[in-house]
């Protein structure tokens, strides 16, 4: 774990920098205030889950094309909501989804704790459960819970086809499906489907407004009319039911006005960014890095490198204070599973739409060059 002091000079170090690639200098405090007092002027205070908080419920209902929408504070709380309100109404507890999935690695083991339900994994390798897998699972499940994309698994996503299929497997066996769509909002160049085109194939879908699309916090449930009326009961019991959320709605709107119209455009210069990142750091000698997925499928990606993560996270936060450039921006460097053998998730946001692929093979040969002093020369 990284130490209050290490984060502290990682922040200072990517702050003071003229050009980051990974990730977004998010506003600080001031730019917030500003951003949510130009958005309030249209607005009308909300109490409740009224005023701005329906409206932002019904622009996003019409975005995925779903008949109703309930915003909650958080998507844990959203995602623990739709999936008991499923149990209830199938009689089945058993949720169907992925062990890398939110609930199973981020949650604390809240969909047994507090909903009393049950999950079960029909594939164990790191992609999407295909219809075979799907089909041929040998208990029964109420759930089947998709999260678009896998991001524990590289932000990774499947065909088009084989999602369609996925979810006609599940029908078959009468489940519903659930999206967690966290992330759903830059699926739409992978799949060349639109928003409601996807959102169609479920029975529900979560959207998140602070990933993204830079909000604060927040989270909507997307379904039908009944299950979301059910939802926004059971957001009550859950202390979801705040008096006003306005901070939050605004900072959501703002982030459907601003960045969704460009993650198309994050999405797509993710491509030649993964590409320029591992054959920079090839030509410098690094061994054998890897991007995965090696073509994208959205606007972000795993790297790896077969260093130690202290010795990476060290070369990064140098590179920011003594450059002023950052490959690698706030993201850290873990090592997930053996010693050595160290991952970073990279994504392309604003700030790497000005960084061309000769930019970002430069900035790979000087990391390498940062890390080569620290660890005595490339290894791999």
């Amino acid at each position: 774990m990284e130490t209050g002091e290490e984060t502290g000079r990682r922040r200072a170090a990517v702050e003071g920098c003229r050009k980051v690639l990974s990730g977004s200098l998010r506003p600080g405090m001031k730019q917030k205030l500003e951003r949510l007092a130009a958005a309030a002027e249209e607005g009308e205070a909300d109490h409740y889950g009224d005023g701005v908080v329906r409206e932002l419920e019904l622009r996003v209902a019409a975005l995925l094309g779903m008949p109703d929408a309930a915003f909650f504070p958080t998507g844990t709380m959203a995602q623990q909501v739709a999936l008991r309100a499923w149990a209830g109404r199938t009689g089945n507890p058993v949720v169907a989804l992925h062990p890398l999935a939110h609930p199973e690695v981020h949650e604390r083991d809240a969909l047994h704790a507090v909903s009393g339900l049950r999950t079960v994994h029909p594939t164990t390798r790191p992609r999407t459960p295909t219809a075979e897998e799907v089909r041929d699972f040998e208990e029964p499940f109420g759930t089947l819970m998709l999260e678009l994309p896998l991001r524990d698994a590289g932000f990774v996503l499947p065909t088009w086809d084989e999602l369609t299929a996925v979810v006609a497997a599940a029908r078959e066996r009468d489940a519903v499906v659930h999206l967690d769509g966290a992330r759903l909002w830059e699926c739409t160049p992978h799949f060349g489907r639109s928003l409601p085109e996807i959102a169609e194939l479920a029975d529900s879908v979560y959207v998140s407004f602070y990933k993204s699309l830079e909000g604060l916090s927040g989270a909507v449930l997307a379904s039908s009319t009944e299950l979301v009326a059910e939802a926004k009961a059971w957001r009550h019991r859950y202390g979801g039911m705040l008096f006003e959320q306005f901070p939050a709605v605004l900072a959501a709107q703002a982030g459907l006005d601003t960045e969704l119209p460009r993650l198309a455009s994050y999405v797509a210069h993710a491509k030649p960014v993964a590409r320029a990142l591992r054959e920079g750091l090839a030509a410098a000698g690094l061994g054998m890095p890897r991007v995965h997925p090696e073509e994208p499928h959205t606007h972000q990606f795993q790297l790896w490198l077969p260093y130690p993560a202290d010795a990476l996270n060290e070369a990064s936060v140098r590179q920011a204070e003594q450059t002023g450039i950052s490959l690698f921006g706030r993201g850290r460097f873990m090592e997930p599973g053996l010693p050595g053998l160290s991952m970073t998730e990279v994504t392309v946001g604003a700030s790497a739409l000005e960084w061309t692929e000769d930019d970002v093979r430069a900035a790979a040969a000087d990391f390498a060059r940062r890390l080569a002093e620290s660890t005595g020369g490339p290894q791999g």
